[in-house]
């Protein structure tokens, strides 16, 4: 769990998208017009609760509108899903239609979900609106340069449209899918290792089990398992190291207690070792755009200075480095963060080969 009773904030204070970022996301074809906004969707008039198969309050409501709204705010809904999954395709719309519209009681973001339905086959799929972060904008965007998943996602002033990843939420998985093969049980632990290493190489906290997803994918001999963010609202915004490493939640402490049955402190090391050289791969891959974000993200603010003071202090002794103590914001901590780990295993300098960054 958390180490020097450090708990996160009550409620993560989100971060306007200031003009350079603006501009990245243009750059990067992240920035679009939208024909409705998250403002427009909070009209609703009325609203149920929406249960589960067992009965069960979700803490989300289905949410419905006047008539005269209901027609324009389905028809748009539609044609933000075709700029999202086809580009602005606009012939994918003639067979899609808007089944459902949630919106989420619960946490910072209070987004509403979108399901699509397709008539021809009554296939369905979701997207999310939310209200935007700058925050969550650097997750995104280093969600999809520095590990093995893509991120759909468009932002238009204060609103942000976000694909559906799926998979099954850990606490799920955790509770129904731990129970299996010693093959199996391996693959999981190796996978968490992995995924602990991707969330503090770029900072990225508050991985409790029910804030990423196992996607699971059957394979000749036993299952894959990839582990996704789901919730990307605190990328480097808290204070303190331990809440960036999943492993230090007590909420996943069954996949801990897995990787300890079956890995060896050579192993792990191992399976570190071989995430920072994917990573290092990928910023190579990408490095100008990476140098396009990381140039916006050491000017711009996205935590306050007794967070940004406290996490610098800790990584400083983490690393045995006092370059941290040098960091004036929190894009600054990360961008160092990554070029110490990258470097640290690997004899060239992945920092001056791959980082072109004023930092």
């Amino acid at each position: 769990m958390l180490h020097n009773g450090n708990v996160p904030s009550k409620k993560k204070i989100p971060f306007s998208i200031k003009a350079p970022l603006q501009e990245y996301l243009q750059e990067y074809n992240r920035s679009t017009t939208l024909p409705v906004h998250y403002e427009d969707l909070m009209r609703y008039t009325t609203s149920l609760p929406l249960l589960d198969q067992e009965g069960n309050d979700t803490l989300w409501e289905t949410v419905y509108y006047n008539q005269s709204d209901e027609r324009d705010i389905h028809d748009a809904l539609t044609y933000i899903y075709a700029l999202l999954k086809t580009d602005g395709d606009v012939s994918v719309m003639e067979h899609l239609t808007v089944s459902r519209i949630d919106f989420c009681t619960f946490g910072n973001t209070h987004p509403f979900r979108v399901r699509i339905i397709n008539r021809m086959n009554d296939n369905y799929d979701h997207f999310y609106v939310k209200k935007a972060d700058a925050s969550r904008v650097y997750g995104l965007e280093l969600e999809d340069l520095l590990s093995p998943n893509s991120m759909m996602y468009l932002v238009d002033k204060n609103t942000l449209i976000e694909e559906h990843i799926v998979g099954i939420p850990c606490d799920d998985f955790i509770k129904r899918n731990l129970n299996d093969t010693e093959f199996n049980q391996i693959r999981i632990a190796k996978e968490f290792i992995k995924f602990n290493e991707r969330c503090f190489v770029r900072l990225l906290g508050d991985m409790r089990s029910y804030n990423y997803v196992v996607a699971v994918t059957p394979d000749i001999e036993g299952s894959q398992f990839r582990m996704r963010a789901i919730d990307f609202d605190q990328q480097s915004y808290e204070g303190w190291k331990s809440f960036y490493l999943p492993q230090y939640f007590k909420e996943n402490n069954p996949i801990i207690f897995l990787g300890m049955g079956h890995m060896s402190a050579q192993t792990l090391e191992q399976y570190q070792l071989e995430e920072r050289s994917l990573i290092a791969a990928r910023v190579k891959a990408s490095q100008s755009q990476v140098a396009d974000l990381f140039e916006v993200m050491i000017n711009d603010q996205i935590s306050f200075p007794k967070k940004v003071k406290g996490l610098r202090k800790e990584l400083a002794y983490h690393h045995k480095n006092n370059i941290f103590l040098e960091c004036e914001n929190m894009g600054s901590i990360v961008v160092t963060n990554i070029k110490l780990l990258l470097q640290k295993d690997f004899k060239q300098s992945i920092a001056e080969q791959f980082f072109k960054i004023k930092n």
